[in-house]
């Protein structure tokens, strides 16, 4: 049987051989809070970010994926671990360093005004070239979408026609949305809202993929705080 056209002429992935990846942005951490970035800091999460992933797992209590991968930061290794009990025969979580959020180098630690104080040129870089500025002596969000696109990559292709559960950061939750639309506009990914915890539902196929929903969060509605903030977009001046 032909695969389904869609509008436009695209042709939809083969779910026989594609791979669907449920890419969960961690909890809030501790320097979320702050508004610090943090980038490849080891934070944990905090107390609101331990509700959050609680509420998340309680809304995929019984649910089966394939695989479960995470990035080996700790507050994407404790989100994972608090979702992955609560699975139908719950799968063992794989570390992966690749999915790990963008480097923020010398920024790691700092605050919006620390950073406009301290590093007045980069944000002039940043403002003119938001995709190739690297933070000093960090990553781009170029960089950062080659090393997380392999290892979403890495992953689809060990999985073809299953359900993996991804645990990252907000910035591999914008790439993983490039690779499902096969890019995004200069400027748009920037507009990408990544709230804590959400799910972002992607198909990636060999020809290419599909977004099947994009930052759901309603699991933590009853929940009083949810932070958008992280260290692509930064905190506002």
């Amino acid at each position: 049987m032909s695969r389904r056209l869609v509008p436009m002429g695209f042709t939809a992935p083969d779910r026989a051989t594609a791979t669907e990846l449920w890419v969960v942005r961690h909890g809030e951490s501790t320097w979320n809070v702050e508004g610090r970035y943090q980038g490849q800091t080891d934070v944990p999460l905090s107390h609101v970010g331990v509700l959050q992933a609680a509420s998340l797992a309680e809304r995929l209590t019984g649910q089966r994926f394939a695989a479960a991968y995470s990035s080996d930061l700790k507050r994407a290794v404790q989100t994972a671990e608090a979702v992955a009990e609560r699975l139908s025969d719950p799968p063992a979580i794989r570390l992966e360093s690749g999915l790990r959020e963008i480097d923020v180098g010398e920024l790691s630690g700092l605050v919006y005004a620390d950073i406009r104080e301290r590093h007045p040129q980069y944000l002039r870089d940043l403002a003119a070239d938001p995709w190739q500025t690297r933070r000093p002596g960090g990553e781009s969000m170029q960089d950062l979408s080659a090393r997380s696109g392999a290892a979403l990559r890495a992953i689809c292709a060990q999985h073809p026609g299953e359900r993996v559960l991804v645990f990252t950061h907000g910035g591999v939750v914008r790439v993983a949305v490039g690779l499902a639309l096969g890019g995004v506009p200069e400027g748009a990914w920037a507009r990408l809202s990544v709230t804590n915890t959400s799910v972002t539902r992607v198909l990636l196929g060999a020809g290419g993929g599909t977004l099947l929903g994009f930052n759901d969060e309603a699991h933590l509605e009853d929940l009083t705080h949810a932070t958008e903030a992280d260290d692509v977009l930064g905190q506002a001046p």
